[in-house]
């Protein structure tokens, strides 16, 4: 019987640290900030000022917000989407293993086109159907268009 009440103190301080821990951490880094829409919240991080500066600056801050271009659409890709990389940036701004500045990776670029040709869609077909040939979709917004948005 001492053994089972040693293991379950052990087991209830784990999880009590690791609750506590995720709680402050969730509280020091204003995560409840991520769940909404707002553009401020993704300035949180001093990595992302100068992308939050820029768009504010932008044409593109009338019309959409950090959300409707860096996540999906849907609610559970979008919801999905917003916790992974709310994790990878904590971990990658914890640890200190981050480019600076900021680059976007290939599964977060693929949502951002797939943004782009949603809102933009009448003159994407167009430009798709008169250039592409066989090959749909060869031409990537984002590789031409790369500061759109951000203005650098």
């Amino acid at each position: 019987m001492r053994g089972s009440t040693t293991l379950a103190v052990v087991i209830g301080t784990v999880v009590g640290a690791t609750a506590g821990l995720g709680i402050y951490t969730f509280l020091y880094a204003r995560g409840a900030s991520y769940l909404g829409s707002d553009p401020r919240a993704c300035a949180n991080c001093h990595i992302m000022r100068d992308e939050y500066d820029a768009w504010n600056h932008s044409s593109h801050r009338l019309v959409a917000g950090c959300n409707d271009c860096h996540a999906p659409h849907a609610l559970i890709p979008k919801l999905f989407t917003k916790a992974l990389n709310g994790f990878n940036h904590s971990f990658a701004f914890t640890t200190g293993r981050f480019h600076e500045p900021i680059q976007i990776g290939p599964r977060n670029r693929r949502i951002t086109e797939a943004a782009c040709r949603s809102c933009h869609a009448r003159l994407v077909e167009e430009i798709d159907r008169h250039s592409m040939g066989d090959e749909p979709r060869a031409l990537q917004c984002t590789g031409c268009h790369r500061d759109v948005g951000h203005l650098h």
